[in-house]
């Protein structure tokens, strides 16, 4: 079963008055050691202010395992992305991949248990 974790984002002010170099550099001393370092973490990045005010990022994180979610969580909030604060986490929505197709399974093997 795959979990899919959305962290919804705001960039702060600090994060806003950086540089795009200084931006990617930050991104590259507190985001990719800590992507490298996450077991079982795959993690993906997408834009979001041009949109919405409610969010300006939103980080989409997939595991097999909640446990490897929640260990990422604990190491991004010890970072500089949170802590100086360069972003401040909005709301995260779990989710299950496809879980109607797993519950379905479980059905079909019940009725014919």
């Amino acid at each position: 079963m795959r979990y899919v974790f959305f962290v919804l984002l705001r960039a702060t002010p600090a994060w806003l008055r950086l540089t795009r170099t200084q931006r990617h550099a930050v991104s590259a001393e507190h985001l990719a050691p800590l992507l490298a370092s996450s077991e079982g973490i795959r993690m993906r990045y997408f834009d979001a202010e041009a949109f919405g005010a409610a969010c300006s990022d939103v980080m989409m994180i997939e595991t097999e395992d909640p446990r490897h979610h929640y260990h990422f969580m604990e190491h991004l909030r010890d970072s500089a992305l949170i802590s100086e604060p360069y972003f401040e986490v909005v709301q995260i929505v779990p989710a299950i991949e496809d879980g109607y197709v797993d519950f379905e399974r479980a059905q079909a093997r019940a009725v014919q248990g």
